[in-house]
């Protein structure tokens, strides 16, 4: 039998991660009882140290979401693995029959609202993608396996949705900003190692969303968001991805590069590394993988209305102050 249920408990999977440490410090803060899932000692450390309960476990472990789930009214799904190579059977694993158990559990246990994070990459096979909206068709071949896998995983969230438990998605595009550990550390080694290049001179647009706006995005949805809906949420109006690399490496004290290189030559370098990838299990890769291009070597721009008409939602933070941020924790090491 499910525990009472407290709408003022909160569990969150992938707590000790970029997004999900400022989701936990953002909901500790407004008075949350929150538990975090954490897979080891390390994770259940940031957990606790960030004002939260860690419940030791993984995705795969059903008694671990039980013990966070007990009583708990709220539920964010943020764990993902998020591999951009060609995928793998751990992967597939995690992606879904983890998020299978998260959803699953959480009807068990009463749970009332669950926010499932996923990701724009959910639509991407490669191509451009302009202005899409939340009425976009998710493809039928995906850019790679972390793209099929998301796109499986929100199929399954949203399955969820109904008799008691609301599920709502929330979609954000190239997450950054103060204490990044994912893509701005990625960005660096990339420039220092002279790995970085314009892709087509990097001339083309991207959304992108300010982790204090993630934030921002997912407490209005898990409080406004109607359930079995999908909600983009980002920065708002999209900027050159020459312009913001570049403006991103240089708020943190690096050089962006110089050079370029044409489409055409990345495309093929793309198809005989993903061939080789695919002939060898993995063993063997190009450069960058299809999934990689999609994400940053191609136009990806998304319109945020409906978050604006049904959440109220609007950025909270621009890009010029978050590049502030991160100027001053530069300055300041």
């Amino acid at each position: 039998m499910a525990d009472a249920v407290s709408t003022s408990t909160l569990f969150l999977t992938g707590g000790s991660g970029y997004i999900g440490r400022n989701l936990l410090r953002a909901f500790v803060a407004d008075g949350f009882r929150v538990r975090a899932l954490a897979r080891s000692e390390k994770a259940a450390n940031v957990v606790s140290g960030l004002g939260a309960e860690p419940v030791r476990g993984d995705l795969l472990d059903v008694e671990a979401l039980k013990r966070g789930m007990a009583g708990a009214g709220l539920v964010i799904h943020a764990a993902a693995d998020t591999d951009h190579g060609m995928g793998s059977t751990a992967q597939a694993e995690v992606n879904l029959q983890g998020t299978r158990n998260v959803y699953e559990v959480a009807k068990a246990q009463g749970v009332q609202r669950a926010l499932h994070l996923s990701t724009e990459a959910v639509l991407l096979d490669g191509r451009p993608l302009r202005n899409a909206d939340e009425t976009t068709p998710i493809p039928e071949k995906h850019a790679g396996g972390y793209s099929k896998t998301k796109a499986e995983a929100e199929r399954i969230a949203l399955a969820h949705s109904g008799d008691g438990l609301d599920v709502i998605v929330v979609r954000p595009r190239f997450v950054w900003g103060r204490d990044d550990t994912t893509a701005l550390p990625q960005l660096i080694e990339a420039a220092r190692s002279g790995k970085l290049s314009w892709i087509g001179g990097g001339h083309y647009e991207m959304s992108t969303t300010h982790i204090a706006n993630v934030v921002h995005g997912v407490r209005l949805a898990l409080e406004k968001g109607r359930g079995g809906e999908v909600y983009f949420i980002t920065d708002g109006r999209p900027v050159g991805f020459r312009t913001f690399i570049t403006a991103l490496l240089e708020a943190a004290g690096v050089e962006p590069p110089t050079t370029g290189i044409p489409r055409w030559i990345v495309a093929t370098v793309v198809r005989v590394g993903d061939f080789l990838a695919r002939l060898t299990g993995g063993r063997l890769h190009g450069p960058m993988s299809r999934q990689e291009y999609a994400v940053l070597g191609v136009e990806v721009t998304l319109d945020i209305d409906k978050a604006r008409r049904e959440l109220g939602y609007a950025p909270i933070i621009t890009r010029e102050e978050g590049l502030a941020e991160i100027r001053e924790a530069t300055t300041a090491r």
